[in-house]
């Protein structure tokens, strides 16, 4: 006994040491991964509202203060934002954390809205130094955890195409995406989203963008509308934390504002205010 007790003692700073290695070796694995996958696409910034049709990595939380034709306001605090991660080559997996929502009205209950996640899979890109452009496709599941009637009365599933080309300092992005309930249809109607945005870099850090961003709706309380938005607003990127140019620590941030253009619009206007941390 003795014996196995003096093995198992020399044994611990061996095991200890293996473990630090293997933890190091998997985050540094992970690091170069993302590194990799990340240069083989465009430098694109993410835009205010618009997908991107790349693959990120980061943390990233969104304010919207919305203004109705009531002129009450609703604070949307973080949008259903979150984690971006690139587990895999070419595969980005969002974390994406339900939001609150601040009615400022009596007669609506504050409250949570819906968890959501995303799978996301860039099937074609191409560097700024080749031909400037990447696509991927993604598949959203939303469960319908809101409370108060701020979420979704239904769980649904949304496929989304996204694609977009540069053309030296300016890019465009598009994406188009459903959503699909997995319940009753009438409850919430099918819509497609259509969204794109035209990006020009100035300088080292500034991006201004114009975005148009267009639902139609089918069955459901608002079928048969359209809603129409142009968001004019621009994107800091990036902001090292550290000097080390393989280090992918950065601060990034901006905003827009949301404009109704369509007769039909729960709000008039919009402002986004939208803050990032790549890693």
């Amino acid at each position: 006994m003795k014996r196995f007790v003096v093995v198992l003692a020399c044994m611990m700073p061996f095991a200890t040491i293996c473990t630090g290695h293997a933890q190091q070796g998997f985050f540094h694995q992970w690091e170069n991964r993302v590194r990799t996958t990340s240069a083989r696409q465009p430098g694109w910034v993410v835009p205010v509202v618009t997908p991107s049709s790349g693959i990120v990595q980061l943390y990233r939380a969104d304010f919207v203060r919305q203004i109705t034709p009531a002129l009450t306001t609703t604070w949307n605090l973080d949008n259903g934002k979150g984690f971006n991660l690139i587990p895999f080559a070419n595969t980005e997996v969002d974390v994406n954390l339900p939001a609150y929502i601040e009615h400022n009205s009596p007669k609506v209950a504050d409250g949570a809205s819906d968890f959501s996640m995303v799978l996301k899979y860039r099937f074609a890109a191409s560097n700024a130094e080749a031909h400037n452009y990447m696509a991927s496709l993604q598949l959203q599941g939303v469960a319908a955890t809101g409370s108060y009637k701020n979420g979704s009365a239904q769980h649904s599933i949304n496929p989304t195409l996204v694609a977009g080309k540069g053309f030296g300092n300016f890019d465009v992005q598009s994406s188009l995406g459903g959503t699909l309930p997995t319940g009753q249809i009438n409850a919430i109607g099918r819509t497609i989203a259509w969204n794109t945005v035209a990006q020009y870099k100035v300088g080292r850090y500034f991006w201004p963008e114009v975005e148009a961003n267009a639902t139609f709706f089918n069955r459901g309380p608002n079928n048969g509308k359209v809603l129409t938005f142009v968001t004019p607003g621009i994107m800091i990127s990036k902001i090292k934390l550290r000097h080390d140019a393989k280090d992918r620590l950065a601060f990034l941030f901006g905003g827009g504002m949301q404009i109704a253009t369509s007769s039909f619009h729960p709000y008039n206007h919009a402002i986004v205010v939208t803050s990032r941390i790549t890693f």
